[in-house]
């Protein structure tokens, strides 16, 4: 085999200091790589392919200042704290159009510094180059073998990593410090992996996101949905559910996509409206493994706020079923995000997220103030991977329990705030009393069922509520200086 690569033509580098026209090139570049790959791929495909190395690169941003901005303070981003040279490779800016463009116009504004748009010396693996579940990935299984890789790229581990939102990267004397949190490969991984577990597209995706671990909360949720549409609604422009069924306002039924015959492991369902600032809501199923799965991969996408809304068993006395748990802290024992991010690192209650979801419950039950305490805490929220926690000893655990203060026990709201913390995604918890094995209040199918749906639908309208009261806020005041480090990137 021939040793020499084949490659698209090169591109010289270019300087911008115009946000919109840097994001152009970028798209430009970016498309040279694909669409070469593509048909090389085709090629190889029909049996036409020289038998040659067929390389394209991600495109890259690179940023240089030797001086120290002078920004307001109070934005915990779009500028570098110290003088140097910062790059970050790019995937798929088409998609992420609008996100480029605030992070490159705060940079090149606080900073009056250029940005340079080039190609990198990063490949793109051919398998990120195919549409996901596109026709030829699917059906052609047999041609991913040892030939290919001669062939093509292939995805690499070293560039698929959380060492920058870990905390853990370093940079090489003389090399560039990261722009932003993730590398393309990252992001390009975590996209393909958003459609096999959701069956929607990335582009679906919104800004603010609902995690539950019970179907009732999407049932609700499409019910919801479809009723706006029928009736018009003007917030919400459409409907997306898993396999991309699309259903437009003012339609009382879709226009487009096919239902999957099965359901994926996490669906997702999409209100969408102009600019995402719709809501997505994931049913995450239940563990603290798929909630962190899920919100690793949705975080590539930037979004505003993700809520975690589900059960819980509440751990006192004092509480009823049917109560909400406002969660202020966590007890994490979920144990997967361990070696990602420290136990003994504390996750912060966001005020903004705390405002919106303390409001929000006001506004649907009709309770203010002193009063609102009847029907809602507080507290400590404890997070395990025990599902059957109670079929243990049960001293041991309860101790601990009662030693945190903990007002309520679950699977998955410590991951979701945890991983939000580490992503640098505001997060919060809204968690309803559906049991209390403590005092031998035990879920019961008939008594379950019955709770359900009469709490179901009003603590869905709370969480919607208040996801909407934060999309009528600023980007800036949500993405909390609380979640950056000493040394950050300048994206958020």
């Amino acid at each position: 085999m021939n040793q020499e690569k084949i490659t698209p033509p090169p591109q010289n580098a270019k300087t911008f200091n115009n946000a919109g026209d840097a994001v152009e090139e970028l798209i430009r570049l970016y498309d040279i790589s694909t669409h070469f790959l593509r048909n090389a791929f085709t090629q190889y495909l029909e049996g036409k392919l020289p038998a040659q190395k067929h390389r394209a690169y991600y495109p890259e941003i690179r940023f240089s200042t030797s001086t120290y901005a002078r920004v307001d303070s109070r934005l915990s981003f779009g500028h570098v704290d110290q003088p140097g040279l910062y790059s970050t490779t790019v995937s798929q800016p088409a998609l992420f159009r609008g996100y480029l463009t605030h992070q490159l116009k705060l940079l090149i504004e606080n900073h009056n510094e250029p940005v340079e748009i080039r190609f990198s010396d990063i490949p793109i693996p051919l398998h990120f180059a195919l549409e996901a579940g596109s026709p030829v990935a699917v059906k052609q299984p047999q041609v991913t073998n040892s030939l290919l890789r001669d062939m093509f790229d292939v995805p690499v581990l070293a560039h698929v990593n959380d060492y920058i939102v870990n905390g853990t990267h370093e940079t090489k004397p003389g090399g560039a410090s990261p722009l932003a949190p993730f590398t393309a490969q990252r992001v390009d991984y975590s996209l393909h992996r958003l459609v096999h577990y959701s069956a929607t597209a990335p582009e679906h995706f919104q800004n603010y996101v609902l995690f539950t671990n019970y179907q009732f909360y999407i049932d609700e949720f499409c019910r919801l949905a479809r009723d706006m549409m029928a009736s018009g609604d003007s917030r919400y422009e459409s409907f997306v559910e898993p396999g991309n069924v699309i259903t437009h306002s003012g339609e009382s039924g879709p226009s487009s996509g096919t239902a999957p015959a099965r359901l994926p492991q996490m669906p997702s369902y999409h209100l969408k409206t102009a600019k995402g600032r719709g809501i997505t809501m994931v049913n995450i199923g239940v563990g603290p493994s798929n909630a962190k799965t899920i919100t690793d991969h949705i975080a590539v996408l930037r979004p505003h706020a993700w809520l975690m809304l589900g059960h819980c068993a509440g751990l006192r006395n004092t509480q009823a079923l049917g109560d909400y748990v406002l969660a202020h802290a966590y007890v994490r024992e979920d144990k997967v995000l361990d070696a990602d991010l420290p136990v003994w690192v504390p996750i912060p209650a966001l005020a903004e997220v705390q405002q919106a979801l303390e409001s929000a419950v006001a506004e649907v039950t009709g309770l203010q103030g002193f009063e609102l305490k009847r029907i809602m805490r507080t507290g400590t929220v404890a997070s395990i991977d025990n599902r059957n926690w109670e079929l243990q000893d049960q001293k041991e655990p309860v101790l601990r329990l009662s030693q945190s203060r903990a007002i309520a026990l679950d699977m998955e709201s410590a991951t979701i705030a945890a991983n939000g913390f580490r992503l640098r995604v505001p997060y919060g918890t809204l968690l309803c009393v559906s049991d209390k094995p403590l005092q031998g209040e035990l879920k019961l199918p008939g008594m379950a069922s019955d709770f359900y749906q009469k709490q179901v639908a009003q603590h869905l309208e709370i969480g919607m509520l208040a996801m909407q009261k934060m999309s009528d806020m600023k980007a800036e005041k949500l993405h909390s200086r609380k979640l950056r480090s000493f040394s950050e990137t300048a994206f958020q």
